[in-house]
Parts: structure tokens; C-alpha cells; sequence
């Protein structure tokens, strides 16, 4: 008869999600993640598989999470706002979260283009957060304070880019300060 499990299954993938974040897939060992989550090796293998599966299942609750976060910022008060709290929102008061930067933006980093279950999954919510900022860049468009002149999925895309700059400034220690500059500065080059 197994034994049940002792543990919680969601409060240990935060915590291996939060290992994985900061130090990425390969630095990470097997020892990491059963410490950080107070586990067994069998509890592990038993709950979430191997270490591939655990860190696919963590990316996905993360991505799942910031990508709401995303589109809800997006969506509050008018299209330049939407988008000016979108990237502003990418910047962490805290000094070590904000160090931490964006566990999808540092998966692209790690493993770039070369495996296709991840590039799967990263394009899913790449997308959906395409779509709506090009739709709030339209509404912008039809309200007068975005550039008519400027192509929405273009100026969708210069967003994204700001958003992984963002996160990768963030990484290399820029300061809050500097970062929510950039981001007012990407949003006024939007305006009419």
C-alpha cells in the first residue's frame, strides 16, 4: 500500500519554481530542489516526475500568473495607461525579486530556440499578450493618443521587447528608478 503523501503539493512546486527562477534549469540540481522543498528524492520523483517535468510544470504556473498580472495592468484606464502600467509593473521595489527578473525571459535565455515543447508553451502566452496589446494599441489609435502612423502588431511587438529588456536590466542590477524611466520612456514614443 503506498504511503500518502506528506506534504503540499502546491506550497513545494512554489518553492521549487522560486529555485528554478533564480538559478535556471541546468544550475539547479535535484539536491536544490528536495532542500528548498523540504522533500525526499521519492517524494519528488513521486509528485512531480523528474527534474525536466517539475521545471516545465513550475514555468507554466509562473507564466501562467505573470502573464494574468500582465493583461490585467494592460487593460486598467485608457491604452497609454494600460501600457505604461504593463511595463512599470514589470519593476519589483524589492531589490532581490526585481534581481530575479523574468523566469520565461531567462528559459529563453537558457535553452534560446532549441527545444520545441518549450518554445510551445512560451508562444502560447507570447501571443495572447500580443494580441491584446496590438488591440489596445488600435483603441489608442481610434482615441487619438497613439500614433495613427504606427503599425499596431509593430508597436505590439516594440512592447514585448521593452518587457524582456526590462526583465533582462533587471537581472544585470538596474535600479527601479532606472527601469520605470525606460518604461515611461518606451510609452511616450507611442504617444500622437
Amino acid at each position: 500500500m503506498a504511503r500518502p503523501r506528506e506534504f503540499d503539493r502546491d506550497a513545494a512546486l512554489e518553492k521549487a519554481l522560486r529555485v528554478f527562477w533564480a538559478k535556471g534549469f541546468a544550475a539547479t540540481s535535484t539536491d536544490d530542489l528536495r532542500e528548498a522543498m523540504g522533500i525526499g528524492r521519492q517524494s519528488l520523483y513521486g509528485a512531480f516526475g523528474d527534474k525536466r517535468k517539475l521545471y516545465l510544470e513550475a514555468l507554466d504556473a509562473y507564466q501562467q500568473r505573470t502573464t494574468s498580472a500582465h493583461l490585467k495592468r494592460l487593460s486598467a484606464g485608457n491604452p497609454i495607461e494600460g501600457i505604461k502600467n504593463l511595463l512599470s509593473g514589470l519593476v519589483a521595489e524589492e531589490d532581490e525579486e526585481r534581481a530575479l527578473g523574468c523566469m520565461g525571459v531567462g528559459s529563453v535565455g537558457e535553452f534560446g530556440v532549441t527545444d520545441a515543447e518549450l518554445n510551445e508553451r512560451r508562444n502560447v502566452f507570447g501571443e495572447l499578450l500580443s494580441r491584446e496589446i496590438t488591440a489596445r494599441i488600435r483603441e489608442g489609435q481610434q482615441q487619438g493618443s497613439i500614433a495613427p502612423k504606427l503599425d499596431p502588431g509593430e508597436a505590439a511587438a516594440f512592447v514585448l521587447v521593452t518587457m524582456s529588456g526590462l526583465q533582462v536590466a533587471a537581472r544585470g542590477g538596474a535600479s527601479s528608478t532606472h527601469l520605470k524611466a525606460m518604461a515611461r520612456f518606451a510609452t511616450e514614443r507611442l504617444k500622437n
